[in-house]
């Protein structure tokens, strides 16, 4: 626009050096690496996880960034993310798989104070449903509490028992019945009938059942059966069971060995599986009566709503 000025006297009208414009022209393209970069580990990453979110991603390619001497944090790869249309929406809906109109024994909840100090203490359940082009199947899973791993699962056609017994006796017959261990589910007719009972009781596992319809007495169990759905595609309609199963069981095997959880110190569930002692939880707790988040508390990193409300503030 000025052929007759030098870059020098151009800079110099803003008070800066030749020098610096050109210094800064190598950070704004080092920059624009950089991203590039991170932008194509994070879509890899995507690729077999697809709706992970920005706190775990950050932890996978943390090491990948250190090697290359890149320091980017948490935030900025949150904003990276929004800036390229990358956040994953929320999903919002909730399956009715529990019938708990039944005149089968409830049993009282023990589990509410537990305090959970290794693996095999505290087994959690839930079904969930699977869309299939042939009608529903339904998913039961059994999660050890302390590591977060998926230690039984079934994908059954119907919500009769068979799902949920199949599912706990995979869980026997791979991890053991540690002592002391306990069961805990919802008040479902699948969990409190006599065969489920039976085969709890005869393998000496103590029973534990939510005393009401609240989510968060059977949190655990709810929240994996949420990322199966929302990070792991079991939200899709396949075109039959034994499609459904097959991404059943690899996203499964994603879950236990490659994503890292935040109630494990960031370790993947199959590793955390492995410890002892309290694992340090890298969440917060929300406050409930002021809904909003508590001191310290990271940002949800699946609300693209969020992320819009930042960029105009």
């Amino acid at each position: 626009m000025y052929p007759r000025s030098t870059k020098g006297e151009l800079c110099g009208l803003f008070g800066f050096s030749r020098q610096a414009w050109y210094d800064s022209q190598k950070r704004h393209a080092s920059t624009d690496m950089q991203e590039v970069f991170i932008l194509k580990l994070t879509k890899e990453l995507r690729k077999e996880h697809k709706r992970m979110g920005i706190e775990k991603l950050h932890h996978l390619i943390g090491p990948t960034l250190q090697e290359h001497g890149i320091k980017f944090g948490r935030d900025k790869l949150y904003f990276l993310l929004g800036e390229h249309g990358l956040l994953v929406k929320r999903r919002k809906y909730r399956p009715a798989t529990t019938n708990s109109n039944h005149f089968y024994r409830k049993y009282p909840n023990i589990v509410r104070d537990l305090n959970l100090e290794r693996p095999g203490q505290l087994w959690v359940s839930d079904i969930t449903y699977v869309h299939t082009e042939l009608g529903f199947v339904y998913l039961s899973l059994i999660t050890d509490a302390y590591s977060k791993k998926i230690v039984g699962w079934c994908l059954w056609p119907d919500l009769t028992s068979t799902g949920a017994l199949n599912a706990l006796r995979m869980a026997i017959e791979t991890e053991g019945v540690k002592t002391g261990l306990i069961h805990h589910s919802d008040r479902g007719i699948q969990y409190c009938c006599t065969d489920y009972v039976v085969l709890l009781e005869s393998s000496k596992i103590g029973i534990s059942i939510t005393e009401n319809g609240d989510p968060y007495e059977n949190a655990v169990a709810e929240r994996v059966n949420g990322i199966l759905k929302d990070e792991y595609g079991l939200q899709d309609t396949f075109a039959d069971y034994l499609s459904a199963n097959e991404a059943v069981k690899t996203a499964v095997h994603k879950y236990n060995n490659i994503r890292p959880h935040a109630s494990c110190d960031y370790l993947v569930p199959a590793e955390a599986h492995k410890q002892t002692g309290e694992l340090k939880k890298r969440w917060y707790k929300k406050n409930k009566r002021a809904g909003t988040k508590m001191e310290g508390e990271h940002q949800n990193d699946t609300d693209v709503h969020a992320f819009e409300n930042a960029k105009v503030t």
